[in-house]
């Protein structure tokens, strides 16, 4: 239920959105780069359409969900630097939904 609600936002997410998304509707812990590291593996692996994208946050940005900071989390992937640990743009259409909702750890 979680990505229908981030769809009707904008047809078009960040897959840092999309992984707290799956993982509150799989009861994954999302602060866990490995685990997001993983869920991009995955996408990748599957051929799903996306682009690489650039997430910026400025300092007086305190978006979090779940008590977690989402800027954090995303500082933290960026200091990896791997292909798995970039942010993407994924069109959230029902063949993605249901492609993405397959992931498991």
């Amino acid at each position: 239920m979680m990505l229908e609600e981030l769809r009707k936002k904008a047809i078009y997410q960040n897959s840092i959105e999309i992984w707290i998304g799956i993982s509150e509707e799989q009861k994954i812990d999302w602060v866990n780069t490995d685990n997001y590291q993983k869920f991009i593996a995955f996408l990748l692996k599957n051929e799903l359409s996306m682009k690489q994208m650039t997430i910026c946050f400025d300092e007086s940005d305190n978006a979090s969900y779940g008590g977690h900071s989402k800027k954090v989390f995303a500082n933290n992937l960026a200091a990896i630097n791997d292909v798995n640990s970039h942010c993407y743009s994924i069109k959230l259409k029902d063949s993605a939904i249901e492609l993405i909702r397959t992931f498991v750890l």
